[in-house]
């Protein structure tokens, strides 16, 4: 079905493995479109509760953009590129359903920016995190300057991205740029108890707050307000319904898939 990914749904977990190991598992326009369309493809489908998004092999999650591809870009294509690139990733920052990157080394340019569009980041201990882009002459262009500074702060955003200095895991997770560091065994096994958590609560209440804290950040609606509006939205849901009445009668709720509340 791909060229560039491998996917499989288990337990209700979705992992994408970006699959160019030789390339350090590099993004190339291709690469993108493809995750672009498994993101998408997984809003839809029932099995899917929750995604996970890695690279092959021991050493990188992904080391960047294919180069190769953008060296000889005119300004029209390079702003093309870019705004391809917005909409690949803003596409997985909004998923309704929480996505994992699971970081399995490199996470440079590109890959720290595919990292920093996902809403949790675990990483194994020999990862890697880096926007060397100004050593090319350009900037990020996959919003890296805007969630780089939302995750860690301005002044430590600006420090990283001007000097093109890599950091390790222990630093990343000082910094609030992943939530987890842990062994390369235990990696996925991490990312699948951070999802099994999750998939056992109200899908569309997380999908709600996907919503709420991704507003925040946007210019068009304040987040406060978004907040408000479906804190109130959910009232009206048959999954606060069994939600309470599930906390009343002392057992587990049973929810709704999201699908099925996305759908009306």
């Amino acid at each position: 079905m791909y060229q560039n990914l491998l996917t499989e749904v288990s337990e209700g977990i979705l992992t994408i493995t970006i699959n160019r190991e030789p390339k350090l598992n590099a993004l190339t326009i291709e690469t993108i479109r493809e995750i672009y369309n498994a993101v998408n493809a997984a809003q839809s489908n029932d099995e899917v509760a929750g995604i996970i998004i890695t690279g092959a092999g021991p050493k990188a999650f992904v080391a960047g953009a294919d180069i190769s591809e953008f060296a000889n870009f005119t300004v029209e294509q390079g702003t093309h590129m870019a705004q391809n690139g917005h909409k690949v990733f803003n596409a997985i920052e909004n998923s309704s359903k929480p996505v994992v990157a699971a970081i399995n080394g490199f996470a440079l340019g590109g890959g720290c920016e595919l990292a920093m569009a996902c809403h949790i980041r675990v990483a194994a201990e020999n990862a890697k995190f880096g926007q060397p882009e100004v050593n090319l002459g350009i900037i990020p262009g996959y919003a890296g300057t805007q969630r780089l500074a939302q995750l860690v702060g301005k002044g430590k955003a600006l420090e990283l991205l001007m000097t093109a200095d890599v950091i390790g895991a222990a630093e990343a997770q000082t910094l609030g740029l992943v939530n987890h560091v842990v062994a390369a065994d235990q990696l996925l096994a991490k990312c699948h108890e951070i999802l099994g958590k999750i998939k056992s609560k109200s899908p569309m209440a997380i999908a709600k707050v996907i919503d709420c804290v991704n507003t925040q950040y946007r210019k068009d609606k304040p987040g406060f307000d978004r907040e408000v509006e479906l804190f109130g939205q959910c009232f009206s849901t048959e999954d606060f319904k069994e939600g309470t009445t599930a906390f009343i009668e002392k057992r587990k709720p049973s929810f709704t898939k999201v699908n099925d509340v996305l759908s009306h």
